[in-house]
């Protein structure tokens, strides 16, 4: 046990009147939403590496937070490890997440790397043991090290690629062990900061055969889990390989992996990329590539990813919209990819940051399942598209050009412009948030 979070008791659900800021107003755990519980729906997790490895820098200041596990030693990542469950325990949330770097302290070689890496998982092991936290994913940090400085997979160096490699092996290899649902592969560098010393053939041929690496590996070790592309399309590099959902999903044909490999679609990363955040799940979704969703937001004064914790009700109810029309969560599930802004120091932030942002997505949740069942938001996308489902429209898509223009003035087809009923639609939604 820690002192870190002293004095901060379980939070429970007290209803939507409570003033306890202690306490959930909306996320009550066991409460049934189209036939699953909340806590079944959501599936929260807490994102070690922003909750517990994150010192609280920006890009144009270092270090504010001071925690007592700050440090480069064994026993600093166990009471991290202590101070982390602690906070799950707290939370109740039944998951949380990891890069390798953010549990084990960093080595001067591979070798020490994974004897890291082996020590800390087995202390995570036992904490698990009494805890009803489990692991939603891994993934290994090929970003922050100098290294991996013009990225990892798709470096110009060959020994990097195999550091890589070795690297990514470790850390799936722990996140089997901890029965962990789905590996993310997160390519932070994998791009480009210039073209002019940029091979981008070779480098997507790197990618792809690192990926096909990955997915041969998840076999021969029987892991069930899912693997998953979280996609960015720039920040730190110019250009990332996995820019949004559609650039992944065409990579993923480009190597036969698109019935293997699913994507983790981050809020942040959506909007860099010109998105809305359903746009990207609504489109994972028809490509059938769902998997799982980094939950947060940035600051829409800022030009940078900024990952503050969800405060926004509508916005999350239309990005759960398309989860639950997608089926909901298989193995993924709602990761805080958030982080405190650098002048939250104390305990009690770290708490309450995520007492608010589950609080948002469940209601955000219960809006969109209300939204759902009432049906008449799909009623309206049918009834535009009803004429595809006549006996013209269908033949229309087995008619070749020529066909189709003799239907055409045959017919006297001559067809007017009809409503999209926008803003009709707009004031739907808001009767439901």
């Amino acid at each position: 046990m820690t002192d870190f979070f002293k004095n901060i008791g379980k939070i429970k659900y007290e209803g939507p009147n409570s003033e306890n800021d202690y306490a959930f107003r909306h996320y009550n755990p066991s409460e049934i939403v189209m036939g699953k519980t909340l806590e079944e729906h959501l599936r929260f997790a807490v994102a070690y590496w922003h909750s517990f490895a994150w010192e609280g820098g920006d890009p144009f200041g270092g270090k504010t937070f001071d925690r007592p596990w700050f440090g480069s030693k064994m026993d600093l990542s166990k009471l991290k490890a202590d101070a982390a469950f602690e906070m799950f325990e707290i939370l109740g949330v039944p998951f949380f997440c990891f890069h390798d770097a953010d549990v084990r302290p960093e080595g001067d070689s591979f070798a020490e790397n994974s004897r890291n890496l082996e020590e800390i998982v087995d202390y995570i092991e036992g904490k698990m043991e009494t805890s009803k936290t489990k692991l939603l994913w891994g993934t290994a940090n090929l970003f922050s090290h100098r290294r991996f400085m013009a990225g990892a997979a798709t470096n110009p160096d060959p020994d990097v690629f195999a550091f890589s490699a070795a690297t990514i092996k470790t850390c799936m290899d722990a996140t089997h062990k901890l029965g962990g649902q789905n590996y993310v592969l997160w390519g932070g560098r994998e791009g480009y900061e210039t073209l002019l010393n940029t091979d981008m053939g070779r480098e997507r041929q790197q990618a792809g055969r690192m990926l096909q690496m990955v997915v041969d590996y998840k076999y021969k070790i029987g892991f069930t889990g899912s693997i998953l592309i979280e996609p960015k399309p720039q920040e730190p590099m110019k250009h990332q390989y996995d820019y949004d959902v559609a650039t992944v999903y065409g990579f993923l044909k480009d190597f036969g992996l698109e019935n293997e490999v699913q994507v983790n679609i981050e809020q942040g990363h959506a909007i860099l990329a010109g998105h809305s955040f359903e746009h990207e799940l609504a489109l994972a979704r028809e490509l059938n590539i769902f998997g799982s969703i980094d939950m947060n937001r940035n600051d829409y004064q800022s030009g940078w990813d900024t990952d503050q914790f969800p405060n926004n009700v509508p916005e999350v109810a239309l990005a759960y919209y398309e989860v639950l029309r997608a089926g909901g969560f298989k193995t993924g599930g709602t990761n805080f990819d958030a982080k405190l802004r650098r002048q939250s120091l104390a305990a009690e932030d770290l708490i309450l940051s995520h007492v608010g942002a589950m609080d948002v997505c469940a209601a955000g949740l219960k809006s969109a399942a209300k939204m759902l069942q009432d049906g008449k938001l799909e009623e309206e996308r049918e009834a535009r598209y009803a004429g595809w489902e006549t006996n013209k429209g269908r033949a229309f898509m087995s008619d070749d050009l020529t066909a189709i223009t003799e239907k055409v003035l045959n017919e006297n087809i001559n067809p007017q412009p009809r409503s999209g009923r926008q803003e009709r639609l707009e004031n739907l939604v808001n009767r439901y948030v």
